[in-house]
């Protein structure tokens, strides 16, 4: 996996969505892959907790028969969490303060979320073989 290809794509949409204060990609298991958070923040621990929360969400998208579910929002006094499924496999959270504009992170993650996911079924190139 290229984890600079990964690392740009998070910085990537910090610099194109003002509020964003922490970005993460992890497993749909819960399994941190990269995270650009604050000291503040434990980024396995946030993996974890979206993972679970995505995948609730998930299951009651499918339950009441409203398709595949694209993504979930938590809004708190300080700003908002934002969940993204990422294909099948992954998942990206994204941490916003009270300023940022949520309609325009929508926006701008749709195409980051795309790269992601091909970033993240990549096949490793094979070493070349001796004759």
């Amino acid at each position: 996996m290229d984890h600079q290809a990964l690392a740009r794509e998070m910085r990537g949409l910090r610099e194109q969505v003002t509020g964003i204060t922490d970005t993460a990609v992890a497993a749909a298991d819960g399994l941190l892959i990269a995270a650009d958070t604050a000291d503040s923040i434990d980024p396995e621990g946030l993996a974890a907790l979206a993972a679970a929360g995505l995948g609730l969400a998930r299951r009651t998208a499918e339950a009441t028969d409203r398709g595949a579910l694209h993504r979930t929002v938590t809004y708190g006094s300080h700003g908002c969490a934002a969940f993204y499924a990422v294909g099948d496999s992954a998942l990206m959270v994204v941490l916003g303060d009270e300023g940022m504009d949520v309609d325009r992170l929508h926006r701008a993650t749709q195409p980051a979320l795309r790269r992601i996911d091909l970033i993240l079924t990549a096949r490793p190139e094979k070493a070349s073989e001796g004759v």
